[in-house]
């Protein structure tokens, strides 16, 4: 009889584990059977509120549990670790974003996928947003020539309540890095998947207005294609209260399409709530231009009727775990997460050397 369900579990139980354990205690493909943490009353906890087995170590879990897929959610230079234990152990693996904090990470936990055969994806529930999953569909059927040029513009905030809310947080040591890392993987993740294979990066970061953290809270790219398309990119956390964020792609044939992901300070998981819905902001494929109205009214409409700070990241589990199933290929590769920390690896490298990063980024 075919396999429908995966028995799956949890490691990290802080702000956003909370979201995946929502997930896999309801998703019809997943049957949650355990929880881990390093901190034993946050494990136990968890484990008593989704009624599960709980345990502070990783390959305890896999052996006692024996879970077929998890998901890692601990902080993201910690990823690595319970990941590459759990690819060991043949289990399939969904990892947060970002991938890691360094590509040195990423290549551990592509190598241990390749070795077990076990999947391995991570997280990027944004292409989940219809409005993307529109531009997108637009791109593929070629509504707008070839992708030659896209704009990212983040104009979020953070403020001092946000750093202290977790002691890993704005500090190279324990968060490597800032707004590159933390806020802008979804949509460097979205520019990448839009326009392709990048050729090479060049830029620069500074930290604008938070002086009680390590980090940049700004950073400015250029993004050269393999198609021969460009990109600028502006992250921000440095205008208060929270702007908007974006993403637009113009084509060769003069059409623009594209998606404002975030209104306001994007949310924090386990903290706030998606206030505002993704939207289209830019569509003027000819003989389209005046669907954009009803696409803006058609996703306001389904925003408020889901619960869009765990609807995105269960539609992206789910998906994950019926790849599993089906034998395939998840949408989110290990592959396109390690492109991401290469993206803002390549930033970083860009301004010490002061010189253009080309692709393939290694370790």
């Amino acid at each position: 009889m075919r396999k429908v369900r995966l028995r799956t579990a949890l490691i990290g139980c802080g702000k956003v584990g909370r979201i995946h354990a929502l997930a896999l205690a309801k998703l019809p493909e997943s049957e949650l059977v355990a929880v881990c943490d390093g901190l034993p009353d946050r494990a136990r906890e968890f484990a008593e509120e989704f009624g599960v087995a709980g345990f502070v170590d990783v390959e305890e879990m896999l052996e006692k549990a024996r879970p077929e897929a998890v998901c890692v959610c601990t902080p993201h230079p910690l990823h690595a670790a319970p990941a590459v234990r759990a690819l060991g152990a043949g289990v399939h693996v969904l990892v947060e974003k970002p991938m890691a904090a360094t590509l040195a990470d990423c290549d551990r936990m592509l190598a241990a996928a390749t070795a077990s055969g076990a999947t391995l994806g991570v997280v990027s529930q944004r292409r989940w947003f219809e409005p993307v999953a529109r531009v997108k569909a637009a791109i593929a059927a070629g509504k707008v020539g070839r992708p030659a040029l896209s704009v990212v513009g983040m104009f979020n905030w953070r403020d001092a309540s946000y750093y202290a809310s977790d002691p890993w947080r704005g500090r190279w040591q324990t968060e490597g890095g800032g707004v590159l890392v933390n806020q802008a993987p979804h949509q460097l993740d979205l520019l990448a998947w839009f326009m392709g294979e990048i050729e090479e990066i060049s830029g620069c970061w500074a930290n604008v207005n938070h002086p009680s953290v390590e980090v940049e809270d700004t950073a400015v790219a250029v993004v050269r294609f393999v198609s021969g398309g460009l990109a600028s990119i502006v992250a921000s956390l440095s205008q208060r209260p929270g702007l908007f964020t974006h993403v637009h792609v113009h084509g060769s044939n003069g059409a623009s399409v594209g998606v404002e992901t975030d209104r306001g300070a994007s949310f924090v998981a386990g903290v706030s709530s998606i206030a505002e819905p993704p939207l289209n902001d830019l569509w003027n494929v000819p003989g389209e231009e005046a669907l954009l109205a009803a696409y803006r009214e058609n996703d306001r409409e389904h925003f408020a009727r889901v619960d869009a700070t765990t609807h995105y990241h269960a539609l992206q589990i789910g998906e994950f775990l019926r790849a599993i199933l089906g034998g395939r290929a998840p949408a989110v590769t290990g592959e396109d997460g390690r492109t991401v920390v290469a993206m803002f690896t390549a930033i970083y490298r860009s301004q010490r050397d002061r010189c253009p990063v080309r692709f393939p980024v290694l370790a």
